[in-house]
């Protein structure tokens, strides 16, 4: 059976095929490049931030002007994306009755983790959104006029070419040669070891993908940009990100601990939770239990793998693509260019355009609201994810094969990371760095 072109795998639920720059992929580029250019030229959906310790702090943030302007973010997102729902030929209609449910789960995910108690140990607003939704799916179920705005992959691809602003080719020569070395090393040495786990476990290559870049690179943010770029089982991706976040949190205890018990040098304790921890909120809430070096050490560890998701997202790109699959030849150029997700593509211009052509007072100006919209639309992504998935599927998935792959390539990145760190930043291969 011949396989769908790109515009019959991106027909909205079911729906005809849309032409191709009205496809998901494509509409995805031009509305995160359409709040790029809004937010450049003055016209910002400015989100206050939703950070509190105690019940008069959260009384501030969902009352007066704050709820206010979430509100109308909310009002933008729907009218924006509501658009592109219709240029992909969707049931405009339902997808405005369903858009606030949405939201508002959303909203209230990233009001959860805003809490200083959370963010202390490292739990991120997309366990929230997923499990809020997962609370509606499974105790609930979710309605037909719901189903219609449950928009995953649109809500990621577009959250992605937002990512890319924030993604500067500048910064990963400030990151630090070091930094920079590791993280390769990293992201290589253990995505492989990773992938031939998984295989040996029988995993899926589409699980075994998405689990050897979270594990490899950062966690979460690498799942997400891995399962879009090849067009992955959103199922998976809600598995793989809880087990991300749930493996972290016990890292990020015992880690520091480690550190101060074996009297390991502080920057090289730093650099480890950087490459070890999966979450930049645990690499930082566990720095900060040793000490001001560790935590330079690991931010910048940690920011040098950021900076690989849009390489590693394009490499993996054109590598499936071009798989041989059983029992057929390989796809010619333009069959690549189809099945090529074209938000990398958009992720990478606005890499480029923010990295060489706009000045850094710009970039700097910008980059706070640009990374809160690309927030709002991956807590959007993982409250969908929650919507369309049931818990017996993350409980029973190919019978926990897929975390035992992932406990056991963690296992080796926190072997394999130590020592790279200790070469690295601990005066073996280089003077020990002065933070």
């Amino acid at each position: 059976m011949a396989e769908p072109s790109a515009t019959e795998q991106d027909a909205p639920h079911g729906g005809p095929p849309a032409a191709a720059w009205r496809s998901e992929d494509w509409l995805a580029v031009w509305l995160g490049a359409l709040l790029i250019l809004l937010t450049l030229v003055g016209i910002r959906i400015d989100l206050p931030k939703l950070e509190w310790d105690r019940a008069a702090a959260l009384g501030d943030i969902l009352g007066g002007e704050p709820l206010r302007q979430w509100l109308l973010a909310g009002a933008g997102y729907l009218v924006l994306s509501a658009l592109g729902i219709s240029l992909m030929g969707g049931n405009v209609a339902r997808y405005v009755a369903g858009f606030p449910v949405v939201f508002l789960l959303a909203f209230v995910a990233l009001v959860i983790a805003g809490n200083s108690a959370m963010s202390d140990i490292g739990l991120e607003f997309v366990l929230f959104a997923l499990f809020l939704g997962l609370a509606i799916s499974n105790l609930i179920g979710v309605p037909d006029w719901l189903a219609e705005a449950v928009r995953t992959e649109y809500y990621i691809k577009t959250g992605l070419v937002v990512l890319g602003a924030g993604i500067l080719f500048p910064d990963i020569l400030d990151a630090g040669a070091r930094g920079l070395v590791q993280a390769l090393l990293v992201a290589t040495v253990v995505w492989y070891v990773c992938f031939w786990l998984a295989r040996k476990f029988r995993v899926d290559d589409e699980f075994a993908v998405m689990l050897s870049s979270a594990v490899a690179i950062c966690g979460v943010s690498a799942a997400i940009a891995t399962c879009g770029a090849i067009q992955g089982d959103r199922k998976k991706l809600s598995y793989v990100t809880s087990l991300v976040l749930l493996v972290a949190v016990p890292m990020l205890v015992v880690m520091p601990w480690v550190v101060k018990t074996l009297d390991i040098p502080e920057v090289v304790g730093g650099a480890w939770l950087g490459g070890t921890l999966d979450t930049s909120g645990s690499v930082v809430a566990a720095a900060e239990l040793i000490s001001e070096s560790a935590l330079k050490a690991g931010v910048i560890v940690k920011f040098s793998q950021n900076v690989l998701i849009g390489l590693a997202a394009f490499v993996l790109s054109v590598w499936w693509t071009m798989r041989r699959r059983e029992g057929a030849e390989r796809p010619s150029a333009r069959v690549i260019w189809e099945r090529f997700p074209k938000f990398v593509l958009g992720f990478l211009v606005a890499s480029l355009v923010f990295s060489f052509l706009l000045s850094e007072a710009t970039v700097a100006d910008t980059k706070g609201i640009l990374t809160s919209l690309r927030t709002l639309w991956f807590a959007l992504a993982f409250a969908s994810i929650g919507l369309e998935t049931r818990f017996a599927d993350l409980v029973t998935a190919e019978g926990g094969r897929p975390a035992l792959a992932f406990v056991l390539a963690q296992t080796f990145n926190v072997a394999w990371t130590l020592l790279l760190a200790y070469l690295l930043f601990g005066g073996v291969l280089f003077s020990v760095p002065d933070f």
